[in-house]
């Protein structure tokens, strides 16, 4: 101890005193870093909860950067002796304008753990951004993104980090607090000739069946966000709607999903109506059609040549 004094002072010209403020400052910080450590590694070793260990990962990394700052401060405050209040309203005053927006990131943080419009865990959308939040930090969210060039809701694999700030100029869309249900829509299209009223017969068996289980549970959280939010839903089961379009009659399937097994409902449903359908001769899938026709006479007598250009299904 006495030769890094000696050093510092006979090297940089630094007092005793400061050399002890910064001796003291190195101790402090390391303390704190070891404590850390030590910590986490209990609580690595006794549970294997994933979202146990996060939460303490958490909540160890917010509490001893701000002790050690605490600490860190309460070391020279007294250095700067009377000029400390001038020195730290300057130096306040820079920091605001330097860095605007980590504090403003700051300011998005301490709004998320207070207004809670996300939790890690939730399923939720900031700008053109959706995913599953992963981690909550001071700068920034984490989300594993969903949607983009996948469909139907599902992980594409990518991480994307999210500054906190973006929560004041962004609009939020939250698929899990309060109503932890989406409601979900499957178009059918059925010819003219078809008999629709069978196949929506068909397909209300069907939605019944796979989603009618979801609206139970939905009413009891309805009740329970009606407390902090006005959410209102009169009719929660599945239906099948009828419309008239183009190419046919439209069949639309409205059901109550998991957000997270939207695809997997979907999947499991439209297997179900091919294979009905394949059972009566009198039900058939419509798509948009193009009809050319050419006529051509022979003694008096027209015929006509149709040509039909199918385009993908709707």
């Amino acid at each position: 101890m006495n030769r890094i004094s000696e050093f510092l002072q006979s090297r940089f010209s630094i007092s005793p005193d400061v050399q002890e403020k910064i001796l003291l400052s190195v101790i402090i910080l390391f303390s704190l870093w070891l404590l850390r450590y030590i910590l986490l590694r209990i609580v690595w070793k006794r549970t294997d909860d994933v979202r146990r260990r996060y939460g303490w990962k958490s909540a160890v990394s917010y509490i001893f950067p701000f002790i050690g700052l605490f600490l860190i401060i309460g070391v020279w405050f007294q250095a700067f002796g009377k000029g400390a209040g001038a020195f730290l309203g300057l130096l306040s005053a820079g920091i605001a304008i330097a860095l605007k927006d980590p504090l403003t990131n700051i300011a998005g943080w301490i709004f998320i753990l207070a207004r809670k419009p996300f939790s890690v865990g939730d399923r939720i959308q900031v700008g053109q951004h959706a995913g599953d939040v992963i981690d909550i930090r001071l700068f920034q969210f984490t989300i594993l993104e969903i949607g983009n060039w996948v469909d139907a809701d599902q992980s594409t694999g990518r991480i994307i980090h999210v500054p906190n700030g973006k929560i004041f100029v962004d609009t939020q869309a939250n698929y899990s607090a309060g109503f932890q249900f989406i409601w979900n829509e499957i178009p059918v299209l059925v010819t003219f000739e078809s008999d629709w009223e069978k196949a929506k017969q068909i397909l209300t068996e069907i939605v019944n069946e796979e989603a009618l289980h979801f609206t139970g549970e939905a009413e009891r959280q309805i009740k329970e966000a009606s407390k902090n939010f006005l959410i209102y839903y009169k009719h929660l089961n599945p239906t099948v709607y009828s419309s008239v379009k183009d190419s046919g009659v439209l069949l639309t399937l409205r059901f109550l999903c998991d957000p997270r097994k939207r695809r997997g409902m979907e999947h499991k449903m439209w297997e179900r109506i091919l294979k009905e359908f394949d059972k009566h001769k009198d039900i058939d899938f419509a798509y948009p059609t193009q009809r050319f026709y050419t006529t051509t006479g022979s003694k008096g007598q027209d015929s006509n040549l149709q040509s039909v250009f199918k385009n993908k299904s709707g």
